[in-house]
Formats: structure tokens, C-alpha cells, sequence
């Protein structure tokens, strides 16, 4: 990823921002172009609540080139609560603490650092909610 990209996506990687339709209240991410004869207002920015609940999740134990430093970790479906459904890595959780309709929300965390560049890529992952 370019230092570029990674500024074009900073919106729907840091603050979950999706869009809204203006007519329906659908609400979708990450955010998406017009289709063809939409108008140009149908859809507005949309900062989505960054909590939701487990649908599905897996156990990753052999990651995939750039993550072998993490193994074993979780990655799971997410359902927000305002309807669109997301992949994410769990964290601050154990493996056997993962749990199907477990409630989540979002935190900002470290990625992955993409080497010489010195590009420190974050982003959104889920973690159980805190009990207070």
C-alpha cells in the first residue's frame, strides 16, 4: 500500500465512516461509488458506532505473508449495529474467550509495518466491550 492510498482510506480505517442513503437510511460500508442513475445526494457520510457482535469468527494459524509475526489470531465477522457486516481481527481477547454474538467495539490498532519504508499502517480491529 502507498502512503497515498493509505490517506485516501484514513475516513473508513480510523473512524468506521460509511455512508447513509438520504431516502431509505440504509446504511453501507465501506463506502461506495454512485451506481448509474443514482443522484448525486442519495448517499451521505455516515460515522457508524464501531459496535456490534460477533457473527462468525476463525482462528488463524497460518498467516498469510507479512503477518507470520501474529499467528495464532482471531479474525472474525462483525454485524454493527447498524447493519452492515465487516472482517476484522479480534483483539485484546483470548482464543477461547471468542464467542459467537459476543459483544464488540472498534479500536484503533497497529496493522502492519510495510518494512524500509517506515510506513506504520493502523486501522480498525474489534475487541470485547469492556465491563464497566
Amino acid at each position: 500500500m502507498d502512503l497515498a492510498k493509505h490517506w485516501r482510506l484514513r475516513h473508513a480505517r480510523y473512524r468506521l465512516e460509511g455512508q447513509r442513503n438520504r431516502l431509505t437510511g440504509e446504511v453501507r460500508f465501506p463506502p461506495a461509488p454512485l451506481h448509474p442513475g443514482e443522484a448525486e445526494d442519495t448517499w451521505e457520510p455516515y460515522v457508524l458506532s464501531g459496535r456490534g457482535r460477533v457473527y462468525s469468527f476463525s482462528i488463524v494459524r497460518q498467516p498469510p505473508e507479512g503477518f507470520e509475526d501474529q499467528p495464532p489470531y482471531l479474525v472474525a465477522l462483525v454485524r454493527l449495529d447498524e447493519g452492515p457486516m465487516v472482517t476484522a481481527q479480534l483483539t485484546d481477547c483470548d482464543l477461547d474467550q471468542a464467542a459467537i454474538d459476543m459483544p464488540v467495539e472498534m479500536v484503533t490498532r497497529r496493522l502492519r509495518d510495510l518494512g524500509p519504508t517506515g510506513l506504520i499502517v493502523y486501522g480498525y480491529k474489534f475487541r470485547p466491550i469492556m465491563q464497566m
